[in-house]
């Protein structure tokens, strides 16, 4: 039964499983998992009481984890809370794809919902028949070590960041003890020990002298040690594997619960339009929007700490990538009308540090190459290693054509838009807030408020554009700027409308990035240092966030910047739609769908038109790219031992075609004999065939024929490979010429009819002569560095 094997098999996956950890929100996943490996572990210990086949036994475990998920999470459907009925079957397919859709939709760590709860479980317990089936049943602990090795693969696909070291200190440690508990069992295999007379002949005088072990147990545990620093260690040095550092500590890049930081961009800002370097050219770009081209924004500011805007820090996770998919739907865009704009932007290589995509808004899909991720609120698109310098990449991205009207009969933004773009820090004088009350006095809507704000800063309310305002008089910039000195540029302007603008309870934030710039061809735009800017941006159900431009533009202001044409007449405008409807079927132009679900995310060739037969294709579940990835290694990983054997067998093949041919024609038949005579032994060891190593090749080949019950040719094939592998080793004569390797072929066969089904299978795709190979590379290396060491080793004083 092999107790002890299955008790550390099962304490072995539970130290490995505490490794998902950064998987979920909180711990009860655990004891879901716990169950499943001691049901696991109950029924391999049952099958093998009952002497079952290996294959009858992953079926038994297999089967005992069904019944386990039936009571644990389908319990009222199943007959007596266990037995599976169709009933129960649909409940755990129910929640499994509940909690698949929930893994898709959250970022980890994820809510711990009954769906995500089972799948944790399953895959525990998966893991567990196999690691039983591996250790236990076909006694092969080291390549148990790769199920184990797959749950601590899930979280760095997942999440691209470390396991904490007392995760994975407990995972290796438990794999260690597998590995100590099987070679145990196999030493104790070899019977009791055997003592010499001089061992037993002792007194209490002279107590007995025992073996000295305590060097080769040292040797052990030195080499378990380096094994363990080597496997922590030795990733930290290689560039990617832990892009944050050792267990976490430190580094920058990768994913899953990590921020994202980057340079202060107001500051940044300042520098691109006061630097020496204002007229050098950041990027071009060709576009197919037929209107002035929009803005590129890099940043939207939401926080506002009293001096100064802010981004609140993004969580960033492997789920943000936007390669190969569509960006979220802008928050808000639902009613008012959008066009689709294509941009294909390149950044010039001496731009440096490009870690936020310059891109009109709102970006609806983006083709880079590189590690990109979007925010979904606010549709930043930044990088946690790469950089844009120096390429190439493309937009889609909706621009919106709000009306005055339609943004005058805005409705009642929603709770999650009010409160975090809403909130203002006590220090707000007293005098702001006065006068943003006077400025949008009488404005019946927000919407005219924001214009009479916008107006009052490029127009009626006496501001200067300047690149060098004077020092502030009071303690306040804020109030200084609107006040006193009027003087300052966009970063004041931009600050100054959007804390207004939530004074008046209005949704606001601050954007950074760069005006259209400067035209240079048909479609070509080319965009400077200069062009760098900062605007607010207003939020109005029904249209999103809108662009509003309260810095002055033309020669005595930001020259490049452009005041929205929804912002520059107050009256009202008919809100249906115009007479010459838009071409469904053109990427520059479509009509917004009534479903705001539907019509940002529509692709351009459709238009929005196949509104359903695109819900119900999104609607399926996602290819788990990863989940295949990983599958498809764990797949190789266990081909390796048949790839293994198949090579090594071609190899000493080709050795004899290769080898220098002696005076006579023909094949080198000292080295065909010693290839066949080991192809020989290799079988029979694949084959689970006795082969005594200290048998001639003679008495090993009668052994064999007496063992196997030869048929004549097989007979016969196999005593001309003994007779010339007894004639290469002893004789001086060549051996007799003869086709060895056809040979091989037939004795194989017969040993492979001469054995089960299951030694077949095994000798097919788990040969353990590739285990004794690795072994003997592993001991000669193992004596090379013994050497090597004795070479170098200092001399001992005495």
């Amino acid at each position: 039964m092999r107790v002890k094997m299955t008790v550390m098999a099962a304490l072995a996956t539970l130290a490995s499983s505490v490794g998902l950890y950064p998987l979920f929100a909180s711990g009860t996943w655990f004891w879901s998992g716990l169950g499943a490996v001691i049901v696991v572990a109950g029924a391999g210990l049952l099958m093998r009481r009952l002497r079952a086949p290996s294959l009858l036994g992953a079926l038994g475990g297999l089967g005992a984890l069904h019944l386990y998920l039936n009571a644990r999470f389908a319990s009222e459907q199943a007959l007596l809370g266990l037995v599976p009925t169709p009933g129960s079957l649909r409940r755990l397919g129910e929640l499994m794809g509940d909690g698949w859709n929930a893994a898709n939709q959250y970022a980890a760590p994820v809510p711990l919902v009954p769906g995500i709860e089972l799948l944790a479980a399953t895959g525990i317990g998966l893991v567990a028949v196999a690691v039983d089936l591996l250790a236990v049943r076909l006694r092969r602990s080291a390549p148990a070590g790769l199920p184990l090795l797959a749950m601590y693969s899930v979280p760095a696909a997942v999440r691209e960041d470390s396991v904490s070291w007392i995760a994975f200190g407990l995972g290796a440690l438990g794999f260690l003890m597998l590995l100590m508990a099987d070679a145990r069992e196999q030493v104790g295999g070899w019977g009791r020990a055997v003592f010499t007379r001089r061992w037993s002949e002792s007194t209490a005088e002279q107590p007995v002298e025992r073996p000295d072990s305590s060097g080769m147990a040292a040797s052990g545990r030195r080499i378990g040690v380096a094994a363990v620093a080597v496997a922590v260690l030795l990733p930290t040095f290689i560039p990617g594997i832990h892009p944050r550092g050792l267990f976490g500590m430190g580094g920058s890049g990768g994913g899953g619960s990590q921020t994202v930081t980057t340079v202060e961009p107001l500051a940044q800002l300042k520098r691109d339009l006061n630097g020496p370097n204002s007229d050098a050219v950041i990027l071009t770009y060709r576009t197919d929007d037929t209107e002035r081209p929009d803005y590129l924004r890099m940043y939207a500011l939401d926080k506002f700490e009293g001096d100064r805007w802010t981004y609140t820090a993004l969580p960033s996770s492997s789920r943000d990538r936007v390669s190969d998919r569509d960006l979220p739907t802008p928050p808000g865009l639902s009613t008012a009308r959008f066009r689709r704009v294509n941009t294909q932007i390149k950044v010039r290589r001496a731009v440096k540090k490009v870690d936020f995509l310059p891109a009109p808004y709102a970006p609806n899909r983006v083709s880079i190459k590189g590690d990109w991720r979007a925010h979904p609120q606010s549709l930043m698109i930044y990088s946690l290693r790469d950089s844009a310098s120096g390429r190439s990449y493309t937009v889609s991205s909706l621009r919106t054509q709000p009306t005055s009207a339609q943004l005058a009969q805005s409705g009642r933004y929603p709770s999650e838009i009010v409160t975090p773009y809403t909130k203002l820090p006590n220090s707000i004088p007293p005098q702001v807030r006065k006068l943003a009350e006077e400025v949008t006095q009488g404005a019946p809507t927000a919407y005219e408020q924001a214009v009479r704000l916008q107006r009052w800063f490029t127009e009626t309310g006496g501001f200067t554009y300047d690149l060098n305002p004077p020092s502030p008089s009071s303690p306040n910039d804020l109030a200084d700027f609107l006040l006193n000195s009027k003087r300052g540029y966009c970063e004041q302007f931009a600050a100054s409308m959007a804390v207004m603008a939530r004074i008046l309870n209005i949704p606001a934030r601050v954007a950074i990035g760069y005006t259209a710039g400067t035209q240079v061809g048909q479609g070509e735009w080319e965009v400077r240092s200069k062009d760098a800017h900062a605007w607010p941006e207003l939020y109005f159900e029904g249209a999103g966030w809108v662009r509003f431009e309260p810095t002055p533009a033309g020669a005595g202001g930001q020259g490049t910047a452009a005041t929205p044409p929804y912002t520059q007449q107050l009256a009202e405008q008919p809100t249906e739609e115009p007479t010459e409807a838009p071409d469904p079927e053109s990427s520059s132009s479509v009509t917004q769908s009534p479903n705001p679900t539907t019509g940002p995310n529509s692709r351009p060739e459709d238009g929005g038109a196949d509104v359903g037969a695109e819900d119900e294709q999104s609607s399926g579940l996602p290819i788990p790219v990863g989940w295949l990835a990983g599958g498809l290694l764990v797949i190789l990983l266990l081909a390796a031992p048949m790839a293994a054997r198949l090579l090594t067998r071609r190899r000493r093949w080709s050795a004899v075609a290769a080898a220098p041919l002696p005076s006579t024609t023909g094949p080198p038949s000292g080295a065909a004999a010693h290839a066949a005579w080991r192809e020989v032994h290799a079988d029979a060891l694949d084959h689970g065939l006795s082969w005594r190593q200290s048998d001639s090749p003679r008495a090993a080949a009668r052994r064999l024929g007496e063992l196997l019950e030869l048929d004549p040719p097989a007979s016969q094939a196999l005593s001309r490979i003994a007779r010339a592998e007894e004639v290469a080793r002893y004789a001086r004569s060549r051996p007799p010429a003869a086709d060895l390797r056809a040979d091989v072929r037939t004795v194989r066969t017969a040993m492979s009819a001469a054995v089960g089904r299951r030694a077949r299978l095994r000798a097919r795709f788990l040969p353990p002569s590739t285990m004794s190979e690795f072994r003997d590379a592993g001991t000669r290396a193992m004596e090379a560095a013994g050497r090597l060491n004795a070479a170098f080793r200092w001399p001992r004083n005495k």
